[in-house]
């Protein structure tokens, strides 16, 4: 009789492939480049801006709608040289490309709601250079237009 396997919890000793919080993400992320919320929005209006464009009959699906809504709802940046800007000012800092991608995607207000949203930061940081860099992603976004 078929049956399909359960993934199965690590047994005691053995280390578990995934935890974001130590940063190890698996195999499958290990060359992948997290983006923030609004470049996944700017490149979702332009493919629904070619879908308008063209000739094409067939109606965009339920779930990239919702996504561009859902990322409409929540970019925080409004012009690709803004995106720039703050992967430029992230990039100064040892962050690993998933801890740059949530500080700019969150924007937390403190150094504290920062280490508490991403466990990984913890230790890396103290709260003096924390404030400093999420001061720089503040002052990207009020200079934005």
């Amino acid at each position: 009789k078929p049956y399909t396997k359960m993934a199965e919890k690590p047994s005691e000793g053995e280390e578990n492939e995934e935890d974001t919080t130590e940063l190890r993400f698996g195999k499958d992320f290990e060359n992948a480049d997290a983006l923030l919320i609004s470049e996944v929005k700017m490149l979702l209006e332009h493919r629904k801006a070619q879908h308008d464009n063209s000739d094409d009959d067939q109606e965009l699906s339920a779930v990239f709608l919702k996504t561009l809504e859902y990322c409409q709802t929540f970019s925080k940046y409004n012009s690709k040289e803004t995106i720039a800007a703050v992967r430029t000012t992230l990039q100064l800092h040892p962050l690993h490309k998933f801890e740059l991608a949530s500080l700019a995607n969150l924007c937390p207000a403190t150094a504290e709601e920062a280490k508490t949203l991403l466990p990984s930061l913890e230790g890396r940081f103290d709260d003096t250079s924390m404030g400093d860099i999420l001061d720089d992603i503040k002052t990207h976004i009020s200079y934005q237009y």
